[in-house]
């Protein structure tokens, strides 16, 4: 439970139809199976205790009976359990039988919801034994429990974790044109429970799905939803047990129907996670409505050991295809936002310096794709390389095998000679190699792409990506300025693979030495190459070196920002989705690293040049990102102390 994660599990018990009893049994072990992996709320199929197949035998009383007897005994034999289960029983009350979700914790019933909405088509009956949820009581009285809460709006709040809300629909509650888990989540239910039996027939398990998936992500919720499946009456139909857990839209754990196994699907949902999401939509609108009824429930506060899938490159899909059309999605992004510039600008030419490494081959992919979209010559692209104390040989030969083979118009301005010069106005002395040394270059060569911008009505396109921009590893009024830049909500994590992407391409078509220049580029270390090479006339700069690695930096990049995660939830996600590759120690000190730079770099974020965003984060100030410059890192450099002690 610490961090917002909750342990939640849809049970799915084999039945055995209109035997309460053995039903009975069946649900009182799965529930102390779940509570014995830790899980802390848990919801049975509709109908568990007597099976949803009984049809007319729901009229009988020896059959009612049994039911009401089975929930007294689970009550009873899972008094020791700490965790929340929903059972569902048919229900009679004040002379009408309704289909109930009965909320259990500790031996204590804390709450009863009845179904909604009653199917009465094709294979559904159910309106000739069910009532629905009109005109109920307000309480209900349950064998020992008196004045037992009764009805379809009602909340199960935490206490210790008052972000965990439980509200209940059943089954064709889901499937209407305004579900009644709508009304929940904007009364403030974080997690809905569907107790559900839907029968299985050509295509309805991927219907489902989508409903169960789409519907979580509209009410920025989780949803978990179990059916029934072994053992209830194949008479007519056929139950497959089909269960799923879903988070806001991403479907977190499922067992698909007829799966063998799994008569527990157990997954983590993120509770802090949908609190803040729905923090920052302020088009999720929450309802105060006075019909909601809150119960209150307490859970021992224990650290949730996490099984959930958390992706360790957030940016990058992990399925080959769909990394090829995200990477294929974010050129176009970019080339028409470059497009509609130049346009606009009346720009007769796109100017960027090209360095051979990997952020400045991307914007020169990029810049000759705009200029083909407008059927223009790619000698309109001026790529400029600039060499001076750090350049390489490596990254000097593969800019000019780009520049050559895209067609683009190449150009070499040597500035050794205007830097030294500006060491000598300055006062520098050059063997000094500190961040003046190594600014003086990179702002030289902004002003040099300026300047061939003014001189031939074009507009400079900056190179530097999101990564960078988080980092603050820029300089300012250097590399951090352009009059457009493409790359500024690209990660570094994915700039590699969009590159890796074009270098397919261009081997698919032919382009064997294009190919082979954007594979070097991909194998070359990170670097600014503002420091001199090494003796074997190697890079001595390595970014990553300095810095940390770009994996761990986007990852807490991507959950800080998009989540607004604490440090303690950052370094636990990040040992759990990156502990396989790098120490917990390694892990902590880069977060510290990503904390102070984050916030002391924010100055250079709040005047950023335009870009085009691509994907959920991005650090524009005009929309993306608003923080103030002077902002302290003290409380979350703190906790981030913290959490290695």
């Amino acid at each position: 439970m610490k961090n917002g994660w909750i342990k939640a599990a849809a049970a799915l018990p084999r039945v055995k139809v209109a035997d309460p009893k053995a039903n009975t049994d069946e649900a009182i072990r799965l529930c102390l199976r779940a509570e014995a992996e830790a899980v802390k709320a848990l919801v049975f199929p509709e109908l568990n205790l007597t099976g949803y197949t009984c049809a007319d035998l729901f009229l009988n009383d020896t059959l009612l009976a049994a039911a009401r007897g089975g929930l007294a005994r689970y009550l009873d034999e899972t008094a020791e359990t700490a965790l929340l289960s929903v059972v569902g029983l048919p229900l009679a009350v004040q002379g009408k039988l309704y289909n109930c979700a009965a909320f259990c914790q500790s031996g204590s019933l804390l709450g009863i919801v009845p179904k909604t909405e009653i199917p009465n088509y094709a294979e559904y009956y159910e309106a000739r034994w069910f009532a629905g949820d009109s005109g109920t009581p307000e309480t209900v009285s349950f064998d020992r429990f008196e004045n037992v809460p009764f009805g379809s709006e009602l909340l199960f709040t935490c206490r210790e974790v008052p972000a965990l809300k439980l509200a209940a629909e059943l089954c064709e509650d889901l499937w209407v044109n305004i579900p009644p888990s709508s009304r929940h989540a904007a009364a403030g239910a974080t997690v809905i429970c569907n107790p559900s039996a839907s029968n299985e027939t050509v295509g309805k398990s991927e219907y489902r799905r989508d409903l169960v998936r789409m519907q979580s992500a509209r009410a920025v919720c989780a949803y978990i939803y179990a059916s029934c499946g072994d053992g209830e009456s194949t008479t007519d139909v056929v139950y497959g047990g089909h269960g799923m857990i879903a988070e806001n839209g991403t479907m977190l754990a499922e067992r698909a129907p007829f799966e063998a196994g799994k008569e527990l699907l157990i997954s983590e949902i993120d509770v802090e996670r949908l609190a803040h999401e729905r923090l920052r939509m302020n088009t999720f609108s929450p309802t105060f409505c006075e019909k909601y009824r809150e119960i209150p429930f307490s859970l021992p506060v224990t650290e949730t050991k996490l099984t959930r899938p958390i992706d360790p490159r957030p940016f990058v899909p992990a399925d080959g295809g769909e990394r090829a059309k995200r990477c294929e999605t974010i050129l176009s992004i970019q080339a028409h936002g470059l497009q509609k510039r130049m346009e606009c600008a009346h720009a007769k030419k796109l100017v960027l310096g090209i360095s051979g490494g990997l952020d400045s081959t991307l914007a020169l992919l990029v810049s000759v794709r705009a200029i083909d979209a407008l059927n223009r010559p790619r000698r309109d692209v001026v790529a400029v390389t600039m060499p001076c104390f750090g350049t390489t040989k490596r990254t000097k030969s593969n800019a000019t095998t780009l520049c050559e083979k895209l067609g683009v118009d190449f150009r070499t301005v040597d500035i050794h000679a205007a830097v030294t010069q500006h060491f000598k106005d300055i006062g520098h002395n050059p063997e000094n190699r500190n961040v003046a040394y190594e600014n003086s270059q990179a702002r030289e060569r902004t002003q040099i792409l300026m300047d061939i911008a003014n001189d031939c009505g074009g507009l400079v396109v900056g190179t530097g990506d999101l990564s960078e921009l988080a980092l603050g590893w820029a300089t300012y009024n250097g590399d951090h300025m352009s009059m457009y830049g493409v790359n500024s909500s690209v990660p570094k994590t994915l700039v590699r693979h969009i590159v890796a992407y074009y270098a397919d391409r261009a081997e698919e078509t032919g382009e064997t030495e294009l190919a082979a220049a954007l594979r070097d580029v991909l194998n070359t270390p990170v670097s600014p190459e503002l420091l001199p090479a090494d003796s074997n006339g190697e890079i001595s700069q390595k970014t990553e070196d300095i810095v940390g690695p770009y994996e761990i930096h986007d990852f807490y990049l991507y959950y800080f920002v998009r989540f607004g995660y604490s440090p303690e939830k950052l370094f636990r996600m990040a040992v759990y989705a990156l502990g396989d590759v790098y120490a917990p120690e390694t892990l902590h000190k880069w977060l510290v690293v990503f904390l102070r730079r984050f916030f002391s770099q924010q100055f250079k974020r709040s005047c950023l040049p335009d870009g085009p965003k691509v994907g959920s984060i991005a650090l524009s100030p005009r929309g993306d990102w608003r923080m103030p410059s002077d902002a302290s890192a003290a409380a979350w450099l703190a906790e981030a102390e913290k959490t290695m002690n």
